[in-house]
């Protein structure tokens, strides 16, 4: 069992090793920004450490950086603070508050790189949620041309259909230690979010504050994700179970829990996004024609899908894995079978931990840090693993994927910040017509 779990830490660090090279030999390299986001907001990677920023980028038609722009952040027709775009023609706003604000391109103070040329749209409207940045783009273009012909319907979908798939896979890693937790112990554990939390501020705290280089802290992170997932079992879990608390009693404490650790965090970590250093404001490469992702983004999916990969062969290859499900099919038959069962769940809660402290790094690299960012997908965790069939970990996974490009495309028929309503919906229905999921089993009760 240890081996096991040993050889799935290994693996993902030795990814990671591959993902932060290549990453960071990357990360300079100017490319042009994902046509999507044009007049529309996305979720930032670049907040400063200590409060909210809207990262606004302007870049010309053909993807150079265009510096020395001046950019205004208004909120009421008032100005809230102004900016100018570095070399990689990215300004960072400082935003006071959540709130709707307009952040508007001085075309006046266009350097002699841009001459002659004009944006589509030189205020754009966007609004800012707590412990979320956003980031805008101009795209300058010579006058007279409809820089909006370029992104087609069909050139949106394949783009959503990207963001969706990578951010599926961030919540497979997270519902997929649900998952096994759920089935193992039929705990339904809302404190898991804060697992996910915990994996990215530990590893923000050993690389921006300890001073690690990334890899090592991504490290550690995952080993005090691991170790705070068996203290977790060991301290509370595992007495509560010994008494005979019963499952809503449990769940209630996870809730408990859940708000105890969420302004614990807060109170040490602050109400900021932060960013891991090194890692933001990375200008994205065109994958596929309408499809743009940041080299970083290719990687993080490529090491979530490595990982849920060898979950799966462990799963059902592994001596753990036939007695992780043995236990998830009846515990009592399984402790009867000669398994230890207790041992067993407190593998599944160090591998689960160690899967959503993956989840809360690779979520961190993609848009930002802060104490509630595992609070913020919970919801959408909640919905993978209903969606999937409870205790199922292949289910997780699957819901997950459909989660991720639900809520990605319902944006182009709905507001960006009503997207997680979609993930309800999905939640409602499927409660509706099939409870146990889709790859779950229907039970009697009673």
């Amino acid at each position: 069992m240890r081996r096991a779990a040993t050889a799935l830490v290994a693996l993902v660090l030795a990814v990671m090793a591959v993902v932060v090279g290549s990453s960071a030999a990357t990360a300079a390299t100017p490319a042009p920004a994902p046509s999507a986001s044009e007049g529309t907001t996305a979720q930032a990677g670049g907040a400063a450490a200590g409060g909210l920023v809207i990262n606004a980028r302007v870049r010309t038609q053909e993807g150079d950086d265009v510096p020395g722009a001046t950019v205004d952040l208004l909120q009421g027709g008032a100005e809230v603070s102004t900016a100018e775009t570095d070399a990689q023609g990215t300004a960072q706003l400082q935003v006071p508050s959540p709130g709707d604000y307009v952040v508007r391109l001085d075309v006046d103070s266009l350097p002699a790189v841009a001459e002659g040329l004009e944006p589509r749209e030189a205020e754009i409207s966007t609004s800012v949620q707590e412990g979320l940045g956003r980031t805008v783009a101009f795209r300058l273009s010579e006058p007279g041309t409809d820089t909006g012909a370029a992104a087609s319907t069909g050139d949106q979908v394949l783009q959503r259909v990207a963001t969706g798939l990578r951010f599926g896979l961030v919540i497979a890693l997270g519902a997929i230690g649900l998952s096994l937790i759920f089935g193992t112990t039929g705990l339904t554990n809302f404190a898991h979010s804060e697992l996910i939390t915990f994996g990215a501020l530990s590893t923000y705290f050993f690389t921006a504050i300890a001073g690690l280089p990334f890899l090592l802290a991504a490290a550690f992170g995952l080993v005090a994700s691991a170790a705070f997932g068996y203290l977790n079992d060991r301290g509370l879990w595992q007495p509560l179970r010994r008494r005979g608390t019963g499952l809503i009693a449990m769940m209630i404490v996870s809730i408990g829990l859940s708000l105890f650790l969420r302004y614990l965090f807060l109170y040490v970590f602050g109400g900021g996004v932060r960013t891991f250093p090194g890692y933001a404001g990375q200008a994205g490469v065109q994958v596929l024609p309408g499809v743009l992702l940041r080299p970083l983004d290719l990687w993080t999916m490529g090491l979530s899908a490595v990982v849920l990969v060898v979950v799966a062969f462990a799963l059902v290859k592994t001596k753990l894995g036939k007695a992780t499900r043995a236990v998830s099919d009846n515990p009592a038959l399984a402790s009867a079978s000669g398994i230890d069962v207790d041992r067993v769940i407190r593998t599944v809660w160090i591998v689960g931990s160690a899967l959503a402290g993956l989840s809360g790094i690779v979520l961190g690299l993609q848009q930002g840090i802060s104490f509630q960012m595992g609070f913020q997908i919970l919801l959408l965790v909640f919905a993978a693993v209903t969606l999937g069939g409870l205790g199922t970990a292949f289910g997780a996974v699957l819901g997950s994927i459909i989660v991720g490009l639900f809520v990605e495309l319902s944006t182009l028929v709905i507001p960006t910040e009503l997207q997680n309503l979609g993930a309800l919906v999905i939640l409602i229905l499927i409660l509706l017509v099939r409870p146990q999921g889709i790859l779950g089993r229907a039970q009697r009760i009673g």
